[in-house]
């Protein structure tokens, strides 16, 4: 059984005075202990505000609807005195942006601390002790001193570990890492990465991946996901996604991958995602698939298939696939 099983989730908006705003319509995934699911798609496409829905952190007015069960449990029915009790003991998250979740005017040890603290560690010197350990096992240089710093005294890359010590300091069985390496530099990212599998194997982590580097997901993640206009599009283990993609959308996303052999410009897709509101009736995607025919402007597909998913009336055929190998080459 998944640790994680999302089905059919939804989220809407609520709006005075007019109709309800869809922003995100059946996204379905499942995460296990031990795994790393990658969530992929363009900006926009619902990924972070899938992620938040799973802690209820999303904004005032927003609506959740279909399934989300956690370790066997219905969540998408419990209040916010529930989810205060998930969010760290059991699920951890990593945002983008570490300096904008630290306090500061707050010590890197006080974040540490007052965390370890509200989660039962223990007394305020055996919190402390546990503070220094954690940020050791992150591989960050003198955990006693860096108690005593302030986070516009680190690096990038310094926050990013003490946002992971954060979320890890309950040892929560399930991590959401939302875009947190986007805004490092390549060697800073390839570390924080290699620490993030490496707790995931000692753990028996479960590490829901957001991102929309498809290098990153092709070498981190066990799964893939996609999403498209709020709604999945593909699900597959990684090897048989980038391997032979089945949905036209996954297939664009593979050949827009950049390379350093390849002298031309990689191919782009026309036109935008439709926004919120703005959706058509059918396959989302169709106004700018090429493979797209009449009736893909009026059905909308569902996810179909078994261990390899892809909501699509017309899914490529696995010789028909783009390679990664070709897409890099």
């Amino acid at each position: 059984m998944a640790l994680l099983a999302v089905r059919d989730l939804s989220i809407t908006l609520r709006r005075r005075g007019q109709p309800d705003l869809p922003l995100v319509e059946q996204v379905s995934f499942d995460v296990e202990a031990g795994q790393t699911l990658a969530v992929v798609g363009e900006s926009g496409s619902g990924k972070s505000l899938s992620c938040l829905a799973l802690l209820n952190l999303l904004p005032k007015g927003a609506r959740v609807g279909g399934s989300i069960r956690f370790d066997g449990r219905e969540r998408v029915s419990k209040g916010a005195v529930d989810a205060v009790r998930l969010r760290g003991r059991e699920i951890g998250m990593v945002f983008q942006d570490p300096r904008g979740h630290l306090n500061p005017v707050r010590s890197i040890g006080s974040h540490l601390v007052d965390t370890l603290a509200f989660h039962g560690t223990g007394d305020r010197n055996a919190c402390r002790a546990a503070a220094i350990e954690l940020l050791a096992q992150l591989r960050l240089p003198d955990p006693p001193g860096l108690m005593r710093r302030y986070p516009h005294e680190l690096s990038g890359g310094q926050s990013q570990r003490v946002m992971l010590a954060l979320a890890l300091a309950a040892r929560p069985r399930l991590l959401i890492a939302d875009e947190a390496t986007t805004a490092l530099d390549v060697m800073v990212q390839a570390r924080i990465l290699m620490l993030l599998a490496g707790l995931a194997r000692d753990r028996n982590l479960a590490v829901l991946l957001v991102t929309h580097d498809l290098g990153v997901a092709a070498r981190q993640s066990d799964r893939v996901c996609v999403l498209y206009a709020g709604r999945t599009v593909e699900t597959a283990a990684t090897a048989d996604f980038f391997a032979s993609p089945r949905h036209p959308y996954s297939a664009a996303l593979i050949q827009s991958m950049p390379s350093l052999h390849r002298p031309e410009p990689a191919p782009a897709l026309p036109e935008i995602m439709p926004a919120p509101g703005a959706r058509p009736p059918g396959c989302s995607f169709a106004p700018r698939c090429p493979q797209a025919v009449a009736r893909c402007r009026t059905v909308r597909p569902t996810l179909a298939g078994d261990g390899a998913a892809a909501a699509c009336l017309y899914p490529l055929a696995p010789p028909d696939a783009p390679r990664l190998g070709a897409a890099q080459s």
